[in-house]
């Protein structure tokens, strides 16, 4: 029966590392707007974790994106000390977009449902 340990230490990742974005002073991250954790995947051996980054402003994704990578070396000390693993997992962050296209699938349903003719709302039904 295997044991959902990785799971945890990603969302445990996620969790600390959000709050350590938050405390960061450098101008790169700090003035891009929201920087958000949305997803963290950690190797099986604990010596690596893709961290995913969304950011607010996309056109200043790479700056954060920097300004995250030069400051990975903070985080992850910060990030040993919270979680006590016996690896603290060396950190690549990846910019994500998957907030932006699932907002272009709502808009795309909300079009759909518009465009749709108004039948259901006669309350008749037609003969088969």
């Amino acid at each position: 029966m295997p044991s959902n340990r990785i799971g945890r230490i990603n969302e445990e990742i996620q969790r600390e590392l959000s709050a350590l974005i938050r405390q960061l002073k450098d101008p790169r991250v700090n003035t891009v707007g929201m920087v958000s954790v949305t997803r963290v995947d950690t190797s099986a051996d604990l010596r690596y974790a893709k961290v995913y980054v969304s950011v607010l402003d996309k056109s200043r994704e790479k700056d954060a994106l920097k300004g995250l990578k030069s400051a990975s070396g903070f985080l992850r000390r910060e990030l040993g000390r919270a979680l006590r693993l016996r690896y603290t997992p060396e950190l690549q962050f990846v910019g994500d977009d998957s907030i932006l296209h699932g907002a272009q699938v709502l808009e795309i349903l909300r079009r759909v449902e518009q465009s749709r003719p108004e039948e259901e709302d006669t309350g008749e039904e037609e003969p088969c």
